[in-house]
């Protein structure tokens, strides 16, 4: 598998027959406009997590302009074939496993919030998720926005997965101090990948405190933009 980082919350995640785009928000600072043909090259389908700007704003562009699914929360994914003219949407919900192709999704819960702002308000788009990735026996878990929670104890039990990616910046989630908490008491992690980070002044600039606040035995790596990680 290829994990791909695009900058923020988003990557790019080749696995079995899919290339999978996850809360791709290709206008954050750290993107590189001018490869944007290479980040989506190949594209099958995209996850969202929630509903936030900062990783739905592009999701809906990219389903029509690429003729791909947006998979995600029914709620949010009802909002786009409604609002934004997406078609071939896949809703699903805590717990629920959909096949794309040869991979499977589950989504599980995450502790966070999820919205659009519109000129009337917020909208709230269902509630915020994650995402346990699996082919051929390999899980990776996308925590999406989350604190620690006393759920991973149960997405441990049932997924195992031996990738982390977390979002780790502080601010708006668990900073790494958290996630090397959640990581020493819930998962058993061959790989850990930070994210939710460095894109603005106010989030952790550095996996640091990661690093050192998990087993030696886990690899912490931090992404860089457009560099894949081959695991």
């Amino acid at each position: 598998m290829k994990i791909i980082w695009l900058g923020h919350a988003g990557f790019r995640i080749e696995i079995g027959d899919q290339v999978l785009l996850i809360d791709p928000w290709l206008g954050n600072p750290l993107f590189p406009a001018e490869r944007r043909a290479e980040a989506l090259a190949g594209a099958t389908a995209i996850l969202v997590s929630h509903g936030h700007s900062d990783h739905l704003a592009d999701a809906a562009g990219l389903s029509k302009d690429l003729g791909i699914p947006v998979a995600g929360k029914f709620d949010l994914t009802s909002w786009l074939e409604k609002t934004a003219g997406v078609t071939g949407s896949i809703g699903f919900n805590n717990g629920g496993t959909i096949k794309l192709g040869s991979v499977n999704v589950t989504m599980v819960a995450a502790s966070h919030s999820s919205s659009v702002m519109t000129q009337s308000g917020p909208v709230y788009l269902g509630s915020e998720a994650g995402y346990m990735i699996e082919h051929d026996g390999r899980t990776i878990y996308f925590s999406g926005d989350t604190d620690v929670m006393a759920d991973m104890a149960i997405f441990a039990d049932l997924h195992n997965p031996e990738v982390g990616i977390l979002s780790a910046g502080g601010h708006y989630t668990m900073d790494m101090k958290r996630a090397a908490y959640a990581c020493r008491k819930f998962f058993h992690f061959r790989t850990v990948i930070p994210c939710h980070y460095k894109t603005f002044p106010a989030l952790e600039q550095t996996a640091d405190d990661l690093r050192a606040g998990v087993s030696h035995h886990i690899n912490v790596i931090e992404p860089e933009v457009l560099v894949a990680i081959e695991l």
